[in-house]
C-alpha cells in the first residue's frame, strides 16, 4: 500500500512500531494521558476486530502518520487519525483515509469519528471524505468512575 509520497508506506501496526507511534500521537496531540491508550490497549482493541494503520517513513522506518479503528459491534470508530507536522499538506492524509474507509467498508458499518472544532484541516478532510457533522447534540464522556 504505497502512500502519497515516495518514501511512504500505509501498513498494518506491528507492536515494535510503539514508541515511533507514541512520538507521533505525542506531538499531534492525539494522546493525552487520560485516554490511557497503551500497547495493550491497541492489541485488545486489534483483537475485537479492529484495525491501526500506521504510514511509515521508509527512509527512517519512523511512524510518521496513523489512523486507528475500533469496533463496538454495532459501528466503526475512527480515532487517532494524524500526521506529523513536518509530513502534513503532502497528501498522506488523504491517503491514508482512503485506506481506512476502504477497510471499513469492506466491513460493512457505519463510520463515526470525533474532531476538534478547531481543527479546521481535519474537518475539510472529512467532509471531502462524505463525513457529516451532527449539529444538534454533545458528546458526553465519563472516563473513570471514582471508587
Amino acid at each position: 500500500m504505497k502512500a502519497a509520497a515516495t518514501n511512504s508506506l500505509i501498513r498494518n501496526f506491528r507492536p515494535e512500531d510503539y514508541p515511533s507511534l507514541l512520538e507521533l500521537w505525542q506531538k499531534t496531540d492525539l494522546t493525552p494521558p487520560e485516554r490511557g491508550d497503551n500497547e495493550e490497549v491497541i492489541k485488545r482493541c486489534n483483537d475485537h476486530g479492529g484495525q491501526l494503520l500506521v504510514i511509515e517513513d521508509t527512509g527512517s522506518g519512523k511512524i510518521i502518520g496513523s489512523s486507528w479503528m475500533t469496533w463496538d459491534g454495532r459501528r466503526i470508530y475512527l480515532h487517532h487519525f494524524g500526521i506529523l507536522p513536518d509530513f502534513q499538506r503532502r497528501g498522506l492524509g488523504t491517503e491514508l483515509a482512503k485506506k481506512s474507509l476502504e477497510w471499513i467498508q469492506q466491513k460493512g458499518q457505519q463510520v463515526k469519528l470525533e474532531v476538534h472544532k478547531k481543527n479546521h484541516a481535519a474537518k475539510r478532510l472529512y467532509e471531502k471524505l462524505g463525513f457529516f457533522a451532527f449539529r444538534d447534540y454533545d458528546i458526553y464522556m465519563i472516563r473513570e468512575f471514582e471508587s
